[in-house]
Formats: structure tokens, sequence, C-alpha cells
């Protein structure tokens, strides 16, 4: 693979040694996190807690840090993860460490720190759904173009209005998603093409190969959310609606395109309820972290030793919580999402 030297090289960090594999015993992996002077840190692996420190130097916005830190977490649980398959001699082909390469470009790049001047925002700090102008666009004259048809269209009560806002913003997050990933495999495959080393010839074959159909899929995917939001848009919502947050309807449509059977759909559609519900209560605590965010501001303009140390306590309380819920939020959805793909690709294989 790529040497971590590359990672770095985006953060502007300079780059350091990577741990063998085998060197990750039990006992470090359980025990808290700390550096080689025992100052506590936040995650095990060391490029991690340089994005973690870079992103607290750089001032991120509370909600922003707190996504952050829950997607970092992701990230650590399947390096650590993985790590652990390599030292049992399993990855040969290095599919799996390329496609955690891809994730962690993607967390760089959508929270501004893979060193691009561009204002390529993944911005999910969008909380108060009813704040956003009128004039409100998605940088992607499609979906403009749709939005502005379904606002004239008098199909919607403003409540569906605000679910279809949130569900075209999810889309437009989606195409810089696949943008990122895009940009991370040129970047990647020009970087191999530099690095002479015939004996890999075939392994980059392969990875460069996989590469490409992540990209597929998730341009199908894109084809599939787009011909969803026309049809929204042409119809309106259907009475029998199920779901009204973006990432449970999409979970929802894939699973119907499956080849799961009735009785498993049922099963499912249950479990996709409590998981919206704790997608639900995941965008509260990061309201209640955003409102307490700025009280903490306001008191500290006053002065009040007593009263800042009181407010920065609730501030830092809710923050652990609101990170805690996107962590099992995110998990959740991994492993709802790996659930549902694998049997669409058992499907999709016969």
């Amino acid at each position: 693979g790529i040497p971590s030297r590359f990672f770095f090289y985006f953060l502007g960090i300079p780059s350091l040694p990577v741990p063998i594999a085998g060197k990750y015993s039990k006992e470090i992996n359980e025990q808290k996190a700390s550096d080689k002077n025992d100052n506590q840190v936040e995650f095990r692996i060391a490029k991690l807690n340089q994005v973690w420190e870079k992103a607290i130097r750089m001032q991120l916005a509370p909600v922003r840090l707190s996504e952050l830190h829950s997607d970092l977490k992701i990230q650590e649980k399947d390096e650590l993860q993985w790590k652990k398959l390599k030292a049992e001699g399993l990855d040969e082909d290095g599919e799996r460490e390329a496609k955690l390469r891809r994730n962690f470009n993607i967390i760089l790049a959508k929270y501004g720190m893979d060193g691009k001047k561009d204002t390529r925002a993944l911005d999910s700090n969008r909380l108060k759904d009813h704040d956003v102008k009128d004039g409100d666009t998605f940088d992607d004259p499609r979906l403009d173009k749709l939005w502005n048809k379904a606002k004239t269209s008098g199909k919607f009560s403003d409540e569906e209005l605000q679910t279809l806002q949130r569900e075209f913003h999810h889309h437009k997050d989606k195409i810089n998603e696949y943008n990122i990933v895009m940009d991370t495999v040129s970047r990647t495959e020009e970087i191999h093409k530099n690095v002479i080393s015939p004996l890999e010839g075939d392994m980059k074959e392969h990875v460069v190969h996989k590469k490409h159909a992540d990209l597929k899929q998730r341009m199908r995917d894109l084809n599939q959310g787009f011909e969803r939001l026309r049809k929204i848009t042409h119809e309106g919502y259907s009475a029998d609606s199920e779901f009204k947050e973006p990432r449970v309807i999409e979970l929802w449509e894939m699973a119907k395109r499956s080849n799961l059977t009735e009785v498993e759909l049922d099963s499912l559609k249950e479990e996709l309820r409590h998981f919206e519900t704790k997608v639900e209560k995941h965008q509260h605590y990061q309201e209640q972290l955003e409102l307490s965010h700025q009280k903490l501001r306001h008191v500290e303009a006053l002065g009040d030793e007593e009263h800042i140390m009181r407010n920065k306590e609730k501030y830092n309380a809710l923050a652990e919580k609101a990170r805690e819920m996107g962590y099992k939020m995110k998990k959740h959805l991994q492993d709802l999402t790996n659930k549902i793909s694998q049997n669409g690709l058992q499907h999709n294989e016969l």
C-alpha cells in the first residue's frame, strides 16, 4: 500500500512509523490510550489522534467536532479490526486496507483537512431545517431545478417539504462524497504509477479494480437516489411512506431492492424504526449542544467565573453524550448497511 507518510503529507504532519500489526496486544487495545509521555490521548491510532488535535486547533464548530469524533471512532474500530485480521494472515489482497484508506481520505476531505483550499464542505451541520433560506441551493443544477419544482408544486405540506429538503441535502452530501472518492482514486493511481515495483503489479491491478467497482456502486446509488427524488417531486409522498430520515429511507429502499423475504423485510422495518428513533435522538442532542455552546459564549462574555464553570461542565457533558450517540448511531448504520447489502449481493450473483 501507500506509505503512511502520504497520509501525513495531506495533513501537513511529519510521517510517523506505523505499528506492526502483530504488536497490537489485547491489553493495549482495551486500556485507555496514552502516548509515550503517558498523557491520555483520545484515539489509539496515531494518525487519528493527529486529525483530532488538528480539528481542535482549527476550532471546528461544536457539532462538526462531535461528528468528526464519531467518524474517527468508527475508523478506529475498523482499523483495529483490520490489524487483527492482518495479524491472522487475512486480507492478503489488501482490499480492506484500501477501503480503510479511502474512508480515511473521505474523513480528511469532509472536514476540510485534505490540504485542499476549495470549499467542498460536506456540511452535516444543518440542524434547524427552518433556518434554510428560500434561495437555498444544492450546488447542483439538476437538484436545484427539481427542488424549485417541488417547492412551487403545492403537492407538499410544510412538514413534507422539510423531509424532502433533508433528502435533497443527503443526496448532495452523497455527490460530494462520490467526488472525494473519485479524487482519491485518481490521486492514488498517480502515486502507484510512480512507484515501480513489478512484483506488486497484479495486486495493484486488483485494488484499482476494487476501487472502480466502489465508484460504480456509488454512481448506481446516486442514480437511484436521484430517480427517487424525481419521482417524489412529481408524485408527492405516498400515503404509506414509512420513514422521514434520509438515511433510513435510503436503507429501506435498498432493502426493498434486495432479495429479503416478506418476513425478513417486516423484521427489518421494525429495526429501522428503532434506528430512526436513534437518529432523531442524536439530532436532538446536537441541537442541545449547539444551544449550550451559544449560552457558554454568552456567559463567557459576562465574565462570572462560577457561572462559566457551570456552563462549561454542562457543555462538556453534552459534547460527550453527542459523540457517544453519534458513534452508536453510525455503528448501527454500518451494521444495517452490511446486513442489507450482503443480501443484495447474493441476489445479484444468482
